[in-house]
């Protein structure tokens, strides 16, 4: 205990004689850095420090200045800095240079950058035309924006967009539907297992326009004469409905046989056959297929073919007339009419598999 006591006392007068070459800038500066430890410290209150974004600055700035005027070493900084490593506030320093010159400067001069929402208006004119820089100033412009071709090549460059004559401009299948999608028709059978595993087939079609399903029909046996009757009978629907359906898009199934082909042309629509292998080609059918097997068919067990064949005309009635589509803005297939002032009543599907919201006439 004396030989403790004695070392205490010896460290004691070599930091009074340390003090005393110091001067009084100095002494304020380290009394500044110990203040500042102590008062983190005290704010954790906990074995593990962990300053916060302005302790870093703060301890980061009077560290360099002291190391500064002092010429010390990390080594005799230790002396002074002891809740972190002299190393860390020094790398807290340089990371605050490095943030000083490498942040955008609003105030360095030269032309504004261009809103957000012309830019992605530019992109949007050239994912959907085949327009050049001079064509997209002009559409600017009518829009009331000013934008010149450099601020238009420096745009599409930024984001990988080659310039037109570089460009695939040739039509793609997505043109084509988006042009014609008012007069598609398409068709498709998918399979159903039921509760003693017998197979089910259904037969639908799709307007591709305004996303409306036609159930055909389901059956065990699709034979080329049932599936040729009800192509018929759908001709029958169309006319008395008056479409303007032109084109009809069917793969290349042994089930739709030429008279199935005659049955469309004599209604002066064009069959037009998928790709062998090829489901992206007839889209539209292969995903409403996915949207009935997921709100519809996953949830209930099958018993037979009248079973499938109620459960099948509820969910396309509900799909038809009541259930929003994103391919139409959010609309239905089958307009309604819509009710903004009435209570708001809740209608179960398929005995409460799904639920339809609506307002109540007033």
């Amino acid at each position: 205990m004396f030989w403790y006591a004695l070392l205490q006392v010896i460290v004691l007068i070599f930091d009074v004689l340390h003090l005393s070459t110091q001067s009084a800038y100095d002494k304020d500066l380290e009394i500044l850095i110990l203040r500042r430890q102590l008062a983190i410290l005290q704010r954790h209150n906990q074995r593990v420090v962990r300053p916060d974004g302005g302790d870093k600055v703060i301890l980061a700035f009077l560290t360099k200045q002291f190391k500064h005027i002092k010429q010390m070493t990390t080594k005799q900084l230790r002396d002074v800095i002891f809740i972190v490593q002299p190393e860390t506030v020094l790398r807290w320093h340089r990371d605050l240079v490095r943030r000083k010159w490498t942040q955008n400067h609003s105030s360095s001069g030269g032309r504004p950058p261009v809103k957000p929402e012309i830019e992605q208006l530019i992109l949007r004119f050239v994912r959907e035309n085949d327009w050049g820089y001079g064509k997209i100033v002009g559409e600017l412009r009518k829009l009331g924006y000013q934008v010149s071709d450099q601020t238009i090549a420096n745009i599409l460059k930024r984001h990988g967009i080659p310039p037109l004559p570089e460009r695939k401009t040739s039509l793609s299948w997505q043109h084509l539907m988006t042009h014609y999608k008012d007069q598609l028709l398409a068709c498709d059978f998918f399979t159903v297992e039921t509760l003693f595993l017998q197979t089910l087939y259904v037969f639908f079609f799709i307007e591709i326009g305004t996303r409306r399903v036609h159930f055909a029909g389901c059956t065990p046996h699709p034979t080329q004469a049932w599936v040729t009757q009800q192509a018929r009978q759908l001709t029958w629907i169309l006319d008395e409905e008056n479409t303007n359906m032109r084109f009809i898009i069917r793969d290349r199934d042994t089930k739709f046989s030429s008279s199935f082909d005659a049955v469309f042309n004599s209604e002066h629509l064009h069959v037009i056959q998928t790709p062998f292998q090829a489901p992206k080609a007839n889209a539209f059918a292969e995903r409403w297929v996915r949207s009935v097997r997921n709100e519809c068919l996953d949830k209930i067990i099958i018993l037979n073919q009248a079973h499938l064949h109620r459960i099948m005309s509820e969910y396309i009635d509900y799909y038809n007339r009541q259930r929003p589509h994103q391919g139409i803005s959010q609309n239905t297939p089958i307009p309604f009419p819509s009710q903004y002032d009435g209570r708001i009543q809740c209608q179960d599907v398929l005995g409460g598999i799904i639920r339809s919201y609506y307002r109540e006439a007033g």
